[in-house]
């Protein structure tokens, strides 16, 4: 549903103009107005070149001595305060134009997430306001050093505003999507199920995914990657009930999003929940982002069978292997390649190629 939005002029007329119009229709004064008021001479002059504010205790005053209701001036003089205001920070805004160059704004806009204005202060409101903060210099402390934080030793982000962006349409996406208290033994019988998941189509696996994971208390989004951000899963603990898993497709095959997932859930079930952890190109080198990886190869494919990975000769062997496990052949295919049993350039046709297919929808 598009946003709507409410007259803004872009003046502001204080309350004493108001004031001065019906003091003139009513052949009074200012002095006779501070006289049937109460009011220093000089007040109501202030009031009425907008220097001084009308209180509620005066617009009471104002009411008796006009018969105009005491709410009308309160809400005059509150619009007044507001556009004053609203002028202030427009100018400020204006200042920080700088700031959308480290931000995709044309993505952003693309698919929907923000609006495109010509005048530069309302876009930068327009931005603030898609990544939920008042000033860039409140979403440098929410947004910038948070997420260098926790990447782990020596991989800083190259565009932390795409990096940004991209987790930032996570947390949109996650609004409104129901889910259960977090249940640490129902996510690993989910991941168990997970596992069978593989071998079916995206359009197949994706709701079971989703549904299953919020059950026990974990949500998982698809959101496109952003050129740039460099990311292909985040983890985070929304509440102390409900995590979350966002997924980029960065790599475009069955084995690597299938990996990554449950590198992530690894994280879910082995590390705190004040910790926020980014996959990207560059890898991690921290205790945590071993543990997730062990995690994840392990629950794909079991150390008993670990021993039998090198006897993969051929594709035939390795969808034999991929359909005892219960998992799609490209896991199998990415393993093997990954532990150098396999040259990269063979078997890649039995990885299945995932595109998105429309908004949170993956096709194979």
């Amino acid at each position: 549903m598009k946003k709507q939005y409410g007259f803004q002029p872009d003046y502001a007329l204080p309350p004493g103009c108001t004031l001065k119009e019906a003091l003139d229709e009513r052949g009074m004064s200012q002095a006779d107005l501070a006289l049937r008021t109460g009011l220093a001479e000089k007040t109501v002059s202030q009031i009425i070149n907008g220097i001084a504010p009308i209180t509620v205790e005066t617009s009471e005053k104002l009411e008796l001595a006009t018969g105009i209701p005491a709410g009308f001036w309160n809400r005059r003089e509150i619009a007044y305060r507001e556009s004053l205001a609203r002028a202030e920070e427009t100018q400020k805004l204006a200042l920080d134009a700088d700031w959308l160059e480290e931000v995709p704004v044309e993505i952003l806009a693309g698919r929907g997430y923000v609006e495109r204005f010509a005048d530069e202060a309302a876009q930068v409101r327009e931005v603030l306001r898609f990544f939920g903060a008042s000033s860039v210099e409140a979403w440098r402390a929410l947004w910038a050093q948070p997420l260098v934080q926790f990447r782990g030793l020596g991989a800083q982000p190259k565009k932390p505003g795409y990096l940004a962006a991209w987790v930032r349409t996570g947390e949109v996406e996650v609004q409104g999507i129901p889910c259960q208290a977090f249940s640490a033994q129902q996510f690993k019988e989910t991941l168990n199920d997970v596992r069978a998941l593989t071998r079916e189509a995206a359009s197949a696996w994706q709701p079971k995914l989703t549904s299953a994971c919020a059950a026990a208390g974990v949500v998982v989004v698809f959101t496109q990657e952003i050129p740039g951000a460099h990311v292909s899963g985040f983890t985070r603990w929304l509440t102390k009930d409900k995590a979350l898993i966002q997924l980029s497709l960065k790599y475009k095959t069955d084995d690597q999003l299938w990996f990554t997932f449950f590198h992530e859930a690894g994280h879910i079930l082995l590390h705190g929940k004040r910790a926020v952890f980014i996959e990207d190109s560059e890898g991690g080198d921290s205790e945590e982002e071993r543990e997730a990886d062990l995690f994840a190869r392990d629950w794909l494919i079991p150390p008993s069978y670990r021993t039998r990975l090198p006897l993969l000769k051929s594709k035939a062997t390795i969808q034999s292997f991929a359909r005892e496990l219960g998992i799609a052949p490209g896991i199998v295919v990415g393993r093997l390649q990954h532990d150098g049993l396999l040259d990269r350039r063979f078997c890649n046709d039995l990885k299945v190629r995932l595109r998105w297919a429309g908004e949170a929808r993956l096709s194979r």
